[in-house]
């Protein structure tokens, strides 16, 4: 039987290679496109956290060469005091104010899901005050918590309670610090809010027809639905916790600032910092980040496992 074909079909092989070709233009424009952050990322980000990792096994004062001192710096870790006090002060930083910071969200979240038209509103009054510089949060605790004159301590007046010296009893610095991080949970709100949004309404009718109540429909509703963003929003949270510079070192260790120095208020990075850029310690300094990274790995690793079973995704099989 003779086989026909048509002259004017292009054939198996060169359509693929004509395929190939247009692929390959396709993926060289898309590199074109993306060029900028692939540069930026290479030189700002890559090759510090490479250079970094050199510097950890330095010794290293900006001024001179680097020189190889292999596992001294890391050694030295364990034996400054100082590591410790900062490593606890932020650890007992992240586990109070991470959650307070999550459940104060939460609760902002559910009103503003029942606000209607105003809902807009806040949404911007909640946010505004993540636009403030966190130096002028910095300044903000000072004036807010000084035990003499402070607002704070006006008000807890107007109730007979005599205010605590926030910024110099050691006791009272980490609940002023944590108290005013609490200012700037505008972006946990809107996220938390979109999550709420997104529940199906169905879900809550039958609940209210089995006779749930409020905190039924809560616990077995609303939690569950929004777990995800819930956990986005620990996760995101307790990270930006560990890294927490800004407006403490404004307040309590700025370069102006000699009267409120306090090791309650001195958390890791802030230590990292005056190792780094007043004491020079360059080499030192790295050992420091990379030891700050491997605590905030594992404690996201631990929070990707606990979340397999906290973490309600929709389709899932359990």
């Amino acid at each position: 039987m003779a086989t026909v074909v048509a002259t004017g079909a292009p054939r198996p092989g060169r359509a693929r290679r004509v395929r190939t070709r247009s692929e390959r233009r396709e993926l060289w424009a898309a590199l074109a496109f993306i060029s900028p952050w692939i540069v930026g990322f290479l030189v700002f980000t890559a090759w510090p956290v490479i250079y970094s990792a050199y510097l950890s096994f330095t010794d290293y004062d900006v001024i001179n060469d680097p020189s190889f001192v292999g596992l001294d710096n890391y050694r030295q870790l364990l034996e400054d005091p100082k590591i410790r006090l900062s490593l606890w002060n932020t650890f007992v930083y992240t586990v109070v104010q991470v959650p307070l910071l999550v459940l104060i969200s939460l609760a902002l979240a559910m009103l503003l899901d029942k606000a209607g038209r105003a809902a807009g509103f806040f949404r911007t009054a909640f946010y505004l005050p993540n636009m403030t510089p966190l130096v002028a949060v910095g300044v903000l605790i000072l004036l807010l918590f000084n035990g003499q004159e402070g607002l704070i301590n006006d008000v807890l007046g107007v109730f007979g309670i005599d205010g605590p010296n926030w910024t110099t009893d050691p006791q009272w610095v980490k609940p002023a610090i944590i108290a005013m991080s609490l200012w700037s949970v505008g972006s946990s709100v809107i996220i938390l809010l979109a999550a709420l949004r997104n529940v199906p309404q169905e879900l809550y009718d039958a609940a209210r027809v089995d006779g749930a109540g409020f905190w039924r429909r809560t616990s077995s509703v609303t939690l569950p639905m929004i777990s995800g963003a819930m956990f986005f929003v620990f996760v995101v949270n307790s990270i930006a916790a560990f890294q927490t510079f800004t407006e403490t070192y404004t307040a309590f260790f700025g370069a102006a600032n000699t009267t409120y120095g306090n090791d309650a208020a001195l958390f890791y990075v802030i230590y990292l910092f005056q190792q780094a850029f007043q004491f020079l310690n360059m080499g030192y300094a790295s050992a420091m980040a990379w030891l700050l990274f491997v605590i905030i790995l594992v404690v996201t690793l631990i929070q990707l496992r606990v979340s397999k079973r906290l973490v309600y995704l929709e389709g899932e099989q359990r």
